[in-house]
């Protein structure tokens, strides 16, 4: 990794622990580019303001929850090959990672800005938006694998 992405990373990682602590309101820019260790110029050479460091934050926050969700979704249908089965081992491996809490997963940064959705631009709120329905898509088509092999014994809405 390049010495930029390395500082960039650095500064999304702290920006990142500092929301999931206080919120994205009471996180400053000086407070991240002091732990960072470099100058305010530094900063602004990484992100024009602090909606741009937000939309940053989200887009890492969402692909490595899409990432996570590949895998425990992956690791329950290599378990099992019927759809019922997998489902309910991939829920127990969500389970466990969000019993883990903060050692496997750091928080959900989608809740923590969902709290100030008043702070940021329309894209920020499109890509939490995007980001929990693709997430519900994977968990309706899980369901619906479900209902095909399963179909319900009484009519339902």
């Amino acid at each position: 990794m390049r010495k930029g992405a390395e500082t960039r990373e650095r500064i999304l990682e702290i920006a990142e622990a500092s929301v999931l602590a206080k919120g994205f309101g009471a996180t400053s820019i000086e407070e991240v580019i002091a732990e960072a260790g470099i100058t305010k110029s530094g900063f602004f050479y990484h992100f024009k303001d602090k909606n741009e460091l937000a939309r940053a934050l989200m887009l890492r926050y969402v692909e490595e929850n899409d990432r996570i969700f590949d895998d425990v979704f992956h690791r329950g249908r290599q378990l099992s090959d019927d759809p019922l089965q997998s489902f309910l081992i991939t829920l127990k491996l969500l389970a466990e990672l969000m019993g883990d809490l903060p050692n496997g997963h750091p928080g959900c940064l989608i809740a923590t800005f969902t709290y100030q959705e008043r702070l940021f631009d329309r894209t920020v709120r499109d890509i939490a938006s995007d980001a929990v329905r693709s997430w519900n898509g994977r968990f309706r088509d899980a369901l619906n694998e479900i209902a095909a092999v399963y179909p319900a014994r009484k009519g339902m809405d």
